[in-house]
């Protein structure tokens, strides 16, 4: 096979999404001489516009999608090659795409994203939102819907549920409270009346470009922001498409068959049982349908004993590691979760072989602050470390585990509130040993500390607190609070005075 090699590059990066696109700009700003190739399935890859530091963690900024051409004009060393990857074969330092190339490296890096765990394979009636197409898709036939499923409690679930007008959305959810991923049955209590209420009017749409494969919907211009959310779907190496990004529904009319408003029925800790069709329907016990009656394309049964008949299930339950292309034939290590395991200098367990994003696990001894959550603010940190690691290695530099994976952070935007996460939010791995504070105005904000010893471990925000680079030094600097006891979120102390 090795004869075969069309080229050998000194480094290959693998995914057009948020890590691949990072890692790329990363290595070709450290050594604008190197050949670098960048292998796609999409002709369109995802930049990061508009980035802004907003703290010493935080950080905020938008997600666009441009042609590759943009990255090639930018970068003269820089080869994008437009294929998904068929096979990787790590002794030999080569890679196959599946348009029958051989191309080899001296270092590869891994940013194949995850693909969504989808409820079932090849059912008509249930869509998973997984890039810019599906979302039009869903756009097309939710204007014929009068009620539709959604599955799902992660970031996606969370908007879709928010954005949907004119048909009735019955939202299966496998937890006690909504959006448990990002936050506690408090803060659920605190944005469930948001469903309940009328949107604000929409500001007038960005009107930045966005390319598609296809025309979008007349008129509809989209762009997507990265800080906003959760569960991004990366971009597979095996079918083209890239990530869907935060804000993914902008420009997207999510308006169903009726009129009126939003009907939102929640169905709490259950999960699909059976998805089955009108015909099947038919042929089975009487006692199937429970009190659904009518005629729908599709019934869902929940484990909850109930079923609903709709015109479509929306598949939302989150990602996988797209691990599949690269395992044949090499000994990857693997994370419980399918990931490639990675140590603090982004290494799998193959010799020169990295990885970032979501296809990988992070398996160094992480901070007591931080913990890996497949999120965009991720995938870039993971994506621009790797290719400084990758960087470094070459030039025979040392290089430190770089300061963003000190303190977990992240900003996003659920049912028009600004989010903010810190740390370990939801007393993520303390067992019973922390305490909670909590300040709630109606309608207004929503702040949660987390403390354990005394000392400030987490914090979420939810509305225009302010609090956010205070709360922020706190963790990082460990004070000890004791002596402020409950009077840390009173609300007529201008704490932020207290601490600067």
């Amino acid at each position: 096979m090795a004869n075969r090699k069309e080229k050998t590059f000194r480094f290959i990066i693998v995914g057009g999404g948020i890590a691949g696109v990072t890692c790329v700009e990363q290595l070709s700003s450290q050594i604008p001489s190197a050949d670098v190739a960048l292998i796609t399935a999409s002709p369109h890859i995802k930049t990061v516009t508009n980035y802004r530091q907003v703290s010493k963690t935080l950080e905020e900024f938008d997600v666009e999608e441009q042609p590759s051409s943009v990255l090639e004009e930018k970068f003269p060393n820089l080869t994008v090659i437009h294929s998904a990857v068929k096979s990787l074969h790590t002794r030999s330092h080569s890679l196959e795409t599946t348009d029958g190339r051989v191309f080899g490296y001296e270092k590869l890096c891994i940013c194949g994203g995850g693909r969504p765990k989808l409820l079932t394979q090849e059912n008509p009636y249930v869509l998973g939102i997984r890039d810019t197409d599906s979302a039009q898709e869903l756009q097309k036939r939710l204007s014929k819907a009068k009620r539709i499923v959604v599955v799902g409690n992660g970031g996606i679930a969370l908007e879709l549920v928010y954005e949907v007008e004119g048909c009735e959305v019955i939202w299966a959810v496998k937890d006690k409270a909504i959006g448990n991923t990002f936050f506690d049955a408090g803060a659920a209590q605190f944005l469930i009346p948001s469903l309940e209420t009328n949107k604000p009017e929409k500001d007038t749409p960005c009107k930045r470009p966005r390319y598609t494969t296809e025309e979008p919907a007349p008129g509809g211009s989209h762009t997507f922001t990265a800080d906003r959310n959760a569960r991004r779907q990366g971009s597979s190496s095996t079918e083209a498409g890239s990530a869907l990004g935060p804000d993914w529904h902008e420009g997207i009319v999510l308006q169903g068959s009726e009129q009126g408003t939003r009907r939102v029925s929640l169905e709490y800790q259950c999960e699909v049982e059976k998805i089955f069709t009108s015909e099947e329907l038919l042929n089975s016990p009487p006692q199937t349908l429970g009190h659904e009656n009518g005629s729908w394309p599709v019934y869902i049964k929940l484990t909850n004993g109930k079923t609903f008949g709709c015109d479509f299930v929306v598949s939302a339950t989150g990602v996988v590691p797209n691990t599949e292309p690269f395992l044949h034939g090499n000994n990857f290590a693997l994370a419980d979760d399918g990931g490639l395991q990675v140590d603090d200098h982004m290494m799998t367990s193959e010799p020169d072989v990295y990885a970032a994003g979501d296809v990988c696990t992070a398996c160094w001894e992480h901070s007591p602050m931080w913990q890996q959550m497949r999120l965009w603010t991720q995938a870039r940190q993971m994506g621009w470390y790797a290719g400084r690691c990758m960087a470094a290695q070459v030039l025979s530099e040392p290089i430190e585990l770089d300061f963003c994976f000190e303190l977990f952070s992240h900003i996003t935007k659920f049912f028009n509130y600004k989010v903010v996460l810190l740390g370990k939010f939801n007393g993520q791995g303390l067992g019973s040993d922390h305490e909670l504070l909590v300040r709630c105005t109606k309608g207004l904000e929503y702040v949660k500390v987390v403390l354990s010893g005394g000392r400030m471990v987490g914090a979420v925000l939810i509305g225009e607190t302010d609090l956010e680079e205070t709360f922020e030094n706190l963790i990082l600097n460990e004070m000890d609070l004791t002596p402020y006891g409950e009077e840390l979120l009173n609300p007529n102390i201008d704490i932020e005075d207290y601490f600067d």
